[in-house]
């Protein structure tokens, strides 16, 4: 395999390794406290937003909820000179599928679709969840308002909406109100389905649930951690990649983790004051999120949320006891907080719109060599490529190596036993696309 000068390697370095893009910051500036608190007091209001409320009552319920949300795309839609697409996406699920849906029921997501220039049918997703619910699941009327779980993230993804509108990307940004969480994860699979059923090449779901607490059940206070879910592989893998692991690795390194680590870096370059904490599982022990519909048929996606739960104020009847207030009531949200999560989103949002694909068919050889060899298909809009690589043990890509506009690299003095690599395709912004896991071996 041919070696690429070392000298051009270190002069690619120079001009991209360190590269930051302002307008991130300007996007981190943008995102208003105030918006969200009025936003989230909004959805707090209707009352309940439980999957199997009114849809026809203008001030309760799920219905006139989701047409806000609609309202609020639609405004702004129109302060971008039309820049979104704005429609709903629905199914029916009908009684008895699980024993939360009691009656037949429209589960009805609210979608908003910030077009790419180069890249239209490329799309990164944020999403938040409209429903909400009480103790029993089931309980349609009850005063539910929600406002941690989940108009926190609902009302991030319509602040991201309204300071990324005003933007140009090169990929999609899909902004989105998921609806039928609590009942069985119903809108992301719907929506799901309607991405594959429309060939949509979804780089990932940012799935954003309980984005607004800051003091946990246990007593811990902290507005600055937050926790980033991510599965290690792929659920719908294939059998040789299964077995391939055995012998290659990548036990941690499927497109969701690679998605988690994207959002870690991002957050870490741009946010140093915030504490991103990688959870190396699909969700919290024994639960779901709105993430995993995705996951399961096959598109990269994570969970952002809180570090610290109060468990005090989810699913909760609305009551005192033993001195306790229960319920998710609109002033145990800390908006400040609220804001630096949508901050972490629109930032993660921006840098991936703004980047190239990520290489595909990406080789890794040398076995018994001292050294480890590259080869990757070269990616359209890329003006270079950088090899990442760690420790087998280390969460995070350590150590990096920009080495130019080259389909095949050679690192030398590198053991290919001692560390895991990757490549990913740099842009001329120095936006760089998720990293990509060698899936095939150079003998």
């Amino acid at each position: 395999m041919k070696k690429i000068i070392l000298g051009l390697a270190l002069f690619g370095f120079t001009i991209n390794q360190a590269q930051t893009d302002p307008k991130l910051y300007d996007i981190i500036d943008a995102v208003s406290e105030e918006r969200l608190r009025n936003d989230v007091k909004t959805l707090a209001d209707f009352g309940t937003r439980h999957t199997l409320s009114d849809t026809l009552s203008d001030t309760r319920g799920i219905g006139a909820a989701r047409r806000w949300i609609k309202s609020e795309f639609d405004k702004i839609s129109k302060d971008c000179g039309d820049c979104l697409e704005v429609f709903y996406q629905k199914d029916l699920v009908e009684k008895g599928t699980n024993q939360r849906i009691v009656k037949d029921v429209m589960v009805v997501n609210v979608v908003a679709i910030q077009r790419g220039n180069k890249y239209p049918n490329r799309f990164i997703i944020m999403s938040g969840d409209i429903d909400s619910r009480v103790s029993d699941p089931t309980d349609f009327t009850s005063d539910s308002p929600g406002a941690n779980d989940n108009a926190s993230g609902m009302a991030g993804a319509i602040e991201a909406a309204r300071v990324l509108s005003k933007y140009k990307f090169d990929s999609s940004i899909i902004y989105v109100g998921l609806s039928g969480e609590e009942q069985g994860l119903f809108g992301g699979q719907g929506l799901a389905k309607y991405a594959q059923d429309n060939n949509w090449d979804i780089v990932g779901i940012l799935n954003n649930d309980m984005i607004g607490n800051i003091k946990g059940v246990d007593g811990v206070i902290d507005n600055r951690t937050f926790r980033i879910f991510s599965e290690p592989v792929p659920a719908n893998e294939s059998e040789r990649a299964r077995r391939a692991r055995r012998f290659y690795g990548g036990e941690v390194d499927g497109i969701s983790r690679q998605l988690a680590r994207y959002v870690h870096k991002t957050v870490k370059t741009y946010m140093p004051e915030m504490n991103p904490m990688m959870v190396y599982r699909l969700d919290r022990f024994g639960r779901g999120g709105h993430h995993r519909p995705f996951n399961d048929v096959g598109f990269a996606g994570i969970r952002i949320m809180e570090a610290h739960e109060n468990y005090t104020q989810q699913h909760q009847d609305i009551r005192t006891e033993d001195g306790i207030d229960y319920g998710d009531t609109f002033e145990h949200v800390n908006f400040p907080y609220c804001k630096k999560l949508t901050a972490v989103n629109a930032i993660n949002l921006a840098s991936i719109a703004s980047s190239p694909p990520a290489p595909k068919n990406v080789g890794i050889g040398g076995i018994v060599q001292p050294s480890a060899k590259f080869s990757w298909d070269r990616v359209d809009g890329a003006v270079g490529y950088k090899i990442y690589w760690r420790d087998t043990t280390s969460p995070t890509w350590d150590n990096s190596r920009y080495v130019g506009d080259v389909s095949e690299y050679t690192l030398d003095g590198i053991v290919v036993d001692n560390f895991f690599f990757g490549i990913a395709a740099v842009g001329k912004d120095g936006h760089e696309s998720l990293v990509t896991f060698p899936n095939k071996i150079i003998r």
